[in-house]
């Protein structure tokens, strides 16, 4: 069994969007509700936050040494530098009380990211796909709560989460970064019937580890759907997990404080912290997002 440490002590209202940033050897992950960005060096300890204008879905790296940030109304440059960003693109067609939720870079730096219902009450959200200058609707639509997307190491499929149906699917992605039919791949209820899968990314095996929203933990699944193991943790909302460190074992894993009242929060006094464990199969470097202003 993993041993789970707490690494940052923080109570995020929602923590979400943990990326490793090889270059700066830092992870980089997101309080949505709380309008931040945050950085953590596991080497040194060293955290630093930034408050930037609107709830920021996630963030990721990208050519220039800046970020790629997901705004509540599009996507936004950051630069960590200077503690601040630049607005460079809208998101066609999302309808005014929607966010952006959750995101992924493939192997030809592609930004995968999902949008969603602010509320989480409309089936308003939909994923996209951002390459250069271009946003694209790619993937499924109708969803309420997406999560995602994960894309495989070899760049060949993607995983998108509706979290309110509590199911991953997976489609096929062609060279030119199109995407085929959407199929089940795994129904987490079916394993975790209180939980909802959350967050969801590839470790170099190809398996799909998912955060557990209600569920107390992460979960890993195979490549064909069933589930291998899951790695409790100490609170109730487990949003994501990245890999991270010099040989992208260290699993680092985001949780969140929101939805839990006053008696559920004197019993999880470690909720919207960000934890860690160490895992056998690591994950893989992706490239840096390629969008520019």
């Amino acid at each position: 069994m993993a041993a789970v440490r707490r690494v940052l002590e923080l109570g995020c209202t929602l923590g979400e969007g943990p990326v490793w940033d090889s270059a700066r050897e830092c992870l980089w992950f997101v309080d949505i509700k709380n309008k931040r960005i945050h950085s953590f060096e596991p080497a040194s300890g060293r955290h630093e936050s930034f408050d930037v204008r609107e709830q920021v879905g996630w963030v990721v790296p990208a050519v220039g040494g800046k970020l790629l940030a997901g705004m509540k109304d599009g996507l936004d440059l950051f630069d960590p530098a200077l503690g601040t960003s630049v607005h460079v693109a809208d998101v066609p067609g999302e309808p005014v009380g929607n966010r952006l939720n959750d995101a992924c870079v493939d192997m030809q730096g592609r930004v995968w990211f999902g949008s969603m219902d602010d509320g989480e009450n409309d089936p308003s959200g939909r994923f996209y796909r951002a390459h250069g200058r271009e946003v694209v609707a790619q993937g499924p639509d109708g969803v309420c709560i997406t999560n995602g997307p994960a894309v495989s190491p070899d760049g060949m499929r993607i995983y998108f989460t509706d979290t309110l149906a509590k199911t991953i699917f997976v489609a096929d992605v062609a060279e030119d970064g199109s995407v085929g039919a959407a199929r089940v791949f795994a129904q987490v209820s079916d394993d975790f019937p209180e939980a909802y899968a959350d967050g969801p990314v590839c470790d170099a095996g190809g398996c799909v580890w998912t955060g557990l929203w209600n569920g107390w933990g992460v979960a890993r699944y195979s490549p064909e759907g069933e589930l291998l193991e899951k790695v409790d943790l100490p609170v109730a909302n487990v949003t994501k997990l990245a890999f991270g460190g010099p040989d992208l074992k260290t699993a680092f894993v985001t949780t969140a404080r929101k939805g839990l009242d006053e008696a559920a929060l004197a019993a999880q006094p470690m909720a919207g912290d960000l934890f860690a464990f160490e895992v056998e199969v690591p994950g893989f470097a992706a490239p840096l997002a390629e969008f520019r202003a």
